[in-house]
């Protein structure tokens, strides 16, 4: 292989789908994702490759398979599967807060996963011509990293919806993905027009959910930050007992010792104080000013951790109704944590 033909490969192979997450890492106007994690995201994308192709290796023997047969029936559910059960921990960890990261992050497992595979053939294969890089590059890559945006996205929305992130709330967002690797494995279209149907349908989504995101997230930052800054106001003016929080609070001191019911207000004054910082990183963000790193966060998340263990498992869920920790809530706590590095 010449060096033109290897300038070729590379071009159409692997750069294409690097360059279309590098584009929707630039859309992300919050910079709600941090490119430590899209790094490993894509790292962790190779991963999985590697671990489907042993499993593909093991079962066409042991199955009887032609190679083309289980590329076109096995092959989707399994890598689709292997590819989501990383968003599933992302979402779980409280690693993705809206369709806009978790588009990001599907989209960058994808990409790992399908950059490995074209080193594969790379590899493997004596030469491949220009139109077959082509369609690896532009269509089989594409689909990998948009299948599994596809899964993120469906994923996040439905955790959202139902307030749940249970394998049986996010398992029904894997049909899609599925489906449309199937379809795309089974060349009912020629290799270009499969491909060309690719190019024409993702940006167009991808964009769409960008959008779309980007209107819950500045709806949450304006209601959110209006309630949060509300009740601390109530906390530091005194004045809580008049509200309906501090109805409750004054039931907790039936249930509680006065120094556990001390530590809850402590703890829901700083975890009000920690949710506002956060989203004033967000804001300044969509500004374009520049974070700094906050050495003071640090104490403070630590000390919210010692509040957590001073009012106990019973203390915590007493405080649900007026912290509300939904994974939402959580993910603000990882932008702090992003903040202080």
């Amino acid at each position: 292989m010449n060096g033109g033909e290897i300038a070729v490969g590379v071009l159409l192979g692997f750069v294409p789908v690097l360059l279309f997450l590098v584009a929707l890492i630039v859309l992300d106007s919050y910079k709600l994702v941090r490119l430590r994690w899209v790094l490993a995201s894509i790292v962790a994308g190779g991963w999985v490759a590697v671990v489907c192709f042993v499993v593909a290796q093991a079962l066409i023997p042991a199955l009887g398979l032609e190679p083309q047969n289980y590329s076109r029936w096995l092959a989707p559910p399994i890598e689709e599967f292997a590819k989501a059960a990383l968003v599933v921990y992302l979402i779980r960890s409280h690693r993705v807060g809206f369709l806009v990261d978790a588009a990001i992050y599907g989209f960058a497992i994808g990409a790992g996963f399908a950059v490995l595979e074209s080193a594969y053939y790379w590899i493997a294969l004596d030469r491949f011509g220009p139109g077959v890089w082509l369609v690896r590059g532009f269509g089989t890559a594409l689909v990998h990293g948009g299948a599994t945006a596809l899964f993120a996205i469906a994923a996040k929305a439905r955790a959202d919806r139902r307030r749940s992130q249970g394998i049986r709330t996010l398992a029904p967002a894997l049909v899609p993905p599925v489906a449309l690797h199937w379809a795309f494995n089974q060349f009912v279209l020629t290799p270009v027009m499969s491909t060309v149907v690719v190019l024409v349908a993702l940006p167009p989504l991808m964009y769409g959910v960008f959008r779309r995101g980007e209107r819950t997230l500045e709806d949450w930052l304006e209601l959110g930050f209006d309630t949060d800054s509300e009740m601390l106001s109530l906390i530091e003016s005194g004045r809580l007992s008049d509200a309906p929080a501090g109805e409750y609070l004054g039931q907790l001191r039936d249930r509680f010792e006065p120094e556990v019911v001390v530590d809850m207000l402590c703890f829901l004054r700083l975890h009000l104080e920690l949710s506002l910082r956060a989203k004033g990183i967000l804001m300044m963000r969509e500004a374009g000013v520049p974070v700094e790193p906050d050495p003071t966060v640090r104490a403070s998340l630590d000390e919210l951790a010692f509040l957590e263990r001073s009012i106990g498992a019973t203390g915590k869920l007493a405080m649900a109704p007026l912290i509300h920790t939904n994974p939402r809530r959580m993910w603000e706590l990882q932008v702090l944590q992003g903040a202080r590095e």
